[in-house]
Parts: structure tokens; sequence; C-alpha cells
């Protein structure tokens, strides 16, 4: 039996958190290393994110600590905010330089790199990675409208996977919550500004429940050391 190809994960985070909000579910990080790992060679799996690191408090700092313990190679860099020409203030925190560096470091080593981002700035680093030998699925949805994932990079791909189908073995269990509708999105390649928020969820709050937003199980307190 032939040994299963060595691949490495790459999660844009922003792009795959705007993929799945639209889509109405949330990836349980546990579930979807566990799935990669029985399936492949595991080498590694990045995730990256931009932070606002003067913020009080950050909704995806639980997120990323978890990772960053549990199996994960977490990469962030500081957000940069700045006003355009209209006077709107806008969020810059592109993490594609980081992770196609990533990627060209390790191509020798993997034989499979899994993308989870549509956007077609990645199409150069799929062409680059498939002229050293590596084969490429990218993962992101035609669902929405317009599509998460761009076209040029969905026909430069080996494979594409609808992260759609992905749900039932990587989505966290919704329970009692109502599953939110696909919605219109501005495409992977347009500009990114910070998305509206409901009125409750901007101001900060002291903890998160991380099994419930994550798929991450919290310990009891009688799982605490005496």
């Amino acid at each position: 039996m032939p040994n299963p190809p060595r691949s490495a994960l790459f999660i844009d985070g922003a792009n795959i958190y705007a993929t799945t909000k639209a889509l109405g579910f949330d990836i349980d990080y546990r579930k979807l290393l566990a799935d990669f790992r029985a399936r492949e060679n595991l080498v590694r799996a990045f995730y990256y994110t931009a932070l606002v690191e003067d913020q009080e408090y950050s909704s995806i700092r639980p997120l990323i600590d978890w990772l960053d313990y549990n199996g994960y190679r977490v990469v962030t860099k500081p957000v940069k905010e700045f006003t355009d020409s209209t006077g709107r203030r806008k969020i810059k925190g592109n993490m594609d330089i980081e992770l196609t560096i990533d990627a060209m470091e390790l191509s020798p080593y993997i034989d499979h790199m899994v993308l989870f981002s549509g956007d077609g700035d990645f199409r150069p680093l799929v062409a680059a990675m498939q002229r050293r030998g590596v084969r490429v699925t990218v993962v992101s949805t035609v669902q929405t409208q317009p599509p998460m994932v761009a076209d040029e990079l969905r026909r430069q791909a080996d494979d594409f996977v609808d992260i759609v189908q992905l749900i039932p073995r990587i989505g966290r269990d919704q329970g009692d919550r109502l599953v939110r509708q696909p919605r219109s999105l501005g495409g992977p390649d347009g500009p990114r500004e910070m998305a509206p928020r409901d009125p409750a969820e901007r101001a900060p709050r002291a903890t998160v429940n991380l099994e419930n937003r994550y798929g991450i199980r919290q310990p009891d307190e009688d799982d605490a050391e005496d």
C-alpha cells in the first residue's frame, strides 16, 4: 500500500471566516485537524490572521490561543487602520506574503497543499507550487452570490472542494442556533472592510464560551488539578 501523501493546510483566517459566516456555520478546528490527519500524512497546519493589538479584548484571541496549543502553527501580524478617500474607516490585514513564503519554503517536503481561501491573489502561488510538483486543493465556496472563490484561483487549482461538502465532517454542532442563510458578499479580491456587527457584539466580553463558539471543549472545574 502506498504511503499517504505528505500534506499541509494553509488557512487564510479572514477569508475563511467571511466564507463560513456567509454560509451560516462555524468550523470546529479540532474536527478539521483530525479529519485531515486521518486521511493524509499531515506535516503542518497553518492559520493566518491579522490582529488589532490595541484592543482591550479581541474576540478572536481565544481561538488563536487554542489553535497555537493544539496542533496549528498560528501566524499573526498587527492590522493597519486607515481612512479612504470617502472618509470611511477601513482595516488592512493582508497575510498573503506570510502564507506564500511558508508554502514555498515547505514545498520540497510536501506532496499536497490544501489552501483554505478563495482569494485570487493566491493564483501565482498555486502555479508556483504546481511547478514544484505539489498538488494543490483549494477549499472555498461557490454557494454565495457572488462566489467567495475567485474564478482564476479555482481554474488554477488541481482540485476544488466546496466547503459546504465538508460541513458534516468539520462543522461545529449548531445545537439550537438558527442557521443563517447565505448572503451576498463582496468578492474575495475586492477591498476588505470591517463587517457591520450587532450592537450586542460590539461590547467586549469578559469571557468566551469556547465550546459553543468554536467547538472547543473547556475543562470543567472537576477536571482541574487539586
